[in-house]
């Protein structure tokens, strides 16, 4: 059973067709890239499967499960969880306490556990410290865990998202354009991070971005869409050959 199945998805704004019969199936575990110009529909395309968006037709499964026209926190707690073009951390907030946000939803005590601060509320304290722990070690955070997120160079913001993302133990992660903004040692280091996690933590991929050796290098199929519909679709070298896609993404 695929882990994203998407049929026939599209959305309209008003007179504007702004995603036309989106067909896409991910498969699980697979790292998989949606590109395409500016103004194309990748967002768009990512804010219906989050729920941002209700899709004005089609259908969105996850594991089998419909899920379309759902809520963004149904969308969530059913599997999916994003990062964001514009990084959207706690700023104020300590590198661990960022990570921790995304556990609450698997650590339950009650509110008077939680002003009290009975064992229960001390308990599932320290059992998400671990576990927020052991997430940035995997991103290489572990020495700035009482940073203020504000405080990481950007590249570093960039893996604490993806971190919080992972957090809340999605069966799909969307990464919206993770490498922008990096300089390329950055991205080199981005790129094997999104790999151990997709190995490590048995996680299927979508992403959408601009960097063609992140693509290249990293996703094993793409989908390019061109005003809102499907252009080409495939294995990652088929695609990125397409005189379709290079006339119309690379502007060769």
């Amino acid at each position: 059973m695929a882990m994203l199945e998407v049929k026939n998805l599209g959305i309209s704004f008003g007179g504007l067709r702004a995603v036309d019969g989106l067909d896409m199936t991910i498969e699980k575990g697979e790292l998989y890239g949606l590109i395409g110009p500016n103004g194309a529909g990748k967002t768009t395309a990512f804010n219906m499967l989050t729920g941002v968006y209700k899709p004005t037709d089609g259908v969105i499964k996850l594991d089998g499960e419909d899920i379309t026209g759902k809520s963004t926190i149904e969308i969530n707690k059913a599997g999916i969880a994003r990062t964001f073009q514009n990084i959207r951390l706690f700023s104020e907030l300590s590198v661990l306490d960022n990570v921790k946000v995304g556990l609450h939803n698997h650590y339950k005590y009650s509110t008077i556990a939680g002003i009290l601060r009975l064992p229960a509320y001390r308990k599932a304290e320290k059992e998400m410290d671990a576990k927020a722990m052991e997430l940035l070690k995997v991103f290489n955070l572990q020495d700035e865990w009482d940073y203020k997120a504000s405080n990481l160079p950007y590249g570093k913001q960039r893996k604490l998202e993806i971190a919080r993302a992972l957090a809340t133990e999605p069966k799909l992660l969307l990464l919206d354009e993770p490498a922008a903004g990096m300089n390329p040692n950055e991205t080199g280091e981005l790129m094997d991070t999104i790999q151990f996690v997709c190995k490590n933590f048995d996680m299927t991929v979508l992403l959408i971005e601009h960097d063609m050796k992140l693509v290249s290098g990293i996703c094993q199929k793409l989908t390019v869409l061109n005003f809102g519909q499907v252009l080409a679709q495939g294995k990652t070298s088929d695609v990125l050959n397409d005189p379709k896609v290079i006339k119309a993404y690379l502007g060769e």
